[in-house]
């Protein structure tokens, strides 16, 4: 049977949390303390069963047109490689790329590495991937990515429950004509925040009108492009937007003013993320905050718990928004 932090508790007589921070190195534990709680650890055989000190932070990239190019995830990782640091772990990052000839043998290699757990960052990941999760023979966790199985450990942003937010706040603000800026990756957390965009209307007995839906390349560029290609040909626009995310909105908000469509005055819009430039963009952006450094924090911690508990219990841990008011939104007056 593996030995549990439980187990070395109850036999020297100190708390778990105690026990916790002594495996791992932790300040505070007084020497004395220490160096017993690690002897009985050693004679039970601890160190032996659980000796994964890594931990990989994988990206999966199908097309590499959401990951990529964005500083969403830079403060994602920083938060990973923190509580890292803290539990004396060693930090990897790897790339799992769809377009890359050797993805079997890589995806292969990470799957049955016994000696690390797992962090997968599932956010370009559809259905027909789930089988690298089915594969998956070490501790795992994976971001941004879920099916109707759940047969694994996930972390996830509230969408739905986020876009409804933001949208509410649009028809709070005396809107009725809102449109949706669509990511043309149809990625899981996009799904979700057109459920929660449609909600919203529907709750207020707002028909949805499809002619308000533009779809837009997912990078800034691509959303310029596309925006700039849609306003050539659609002389009517509604007066608000809600974006899939924040690199959306940036790009169109760019094709939008160099086509003499000023923000807020004509078109309101609202994003999602809150990248570092969205408060520096003109106008600075409404969006939604995701707290990216604390889920790296929350995934290492949630990893270290299935290492230590082995269990066959399964978490769907849901992450919270922060809605930023800023000012590019305007009020109608009714």
């Amino acid at each position: 049977m593996k030995v549990s932090i439980k187990k070395i508790s109850e036999i020297t007589g100190f708390s778990p949390a105690t026990v916790s921070n002594a495996l791992n190195y932790k300040r505070g534990v007084n020497a004395e303390t220490s160096a017993k709680i690690l002897k009985t650890a050693q004679d039970l055989g601890y160190f032996d069963e659980n000796h994964i000190r890594k931990v990989k932070f994988v990206m999966f990239k199908r097309d590499g047109s959401v990951v990529e190019n964005t500083p969403f995830f830079i403060s994602m990782i920083s938060g990973v490689e923190k509580e890292c640091r803290s539990r004396g772990m060693e930090m990897q990052i790897c790339n799992l790329d769809k377009r890359d000839p050797g993805f079997k043998d890589q995806a292969k290699w990470i799957m049955n590495d016994k000696a690390s757990a797992v962090i997968l960052l599932g956010t370009e990941m559809t259905d027909e991937d789930v089988g690298l999760i089915n594969g998956m023979n070490c501790p795992f966790i994976v971001i941004d990515y879920w099916n109707e199985g759940m047969a694994f450990d996930a972390m996830l942003i509230n969408n739905a429950d986020s876009a409804r937010t933001a949208t509410s706040y649009l028809i709070s603000k005396g809107h009725t004509e809102i449109g949706y800026l669509r990511g043309d990756f149809r990625i899981k957390p996009f799904r979700s925040r057109y459920v929660g965009y449609q909600t919203a209307l529907q709750k207020a007995g707002i028909v949805l009108n499809k002619k308000l839906i533009v779809t837009l390349g997912t990078t800034v560029d691509g959303a310029y492009e596309d925006m700039k290609k849609y306003l050539k040909t659609n002389q009517v626009l509604p007066t608000a937007f809600f974006a899939d995310n924040d690199m959306i909105a940036l790009g169109a908000m760019k094709a939008m003013s160099e086509s003499g469509i000023r923000i807020p005055e004509d078109v309101s819009i609202i994003g999602f993320d809150d990248l570092p430039y969205s408060s520096i963009s003109l106008p600075p952006l409404t969006t939604l905050r995701v707290p990216k450094q604390e889920m790296g924090r929350s995934a290492v911690r949630r990893l270290c718990a299935i290492i230590e508990d082995n269990d066959d219990v399964r978490f769907k841990i849901q992450v919270c928004t922060q809605f930023i008011e800023r000012d590019s939104v305007r009020a109608i007056e009714k």
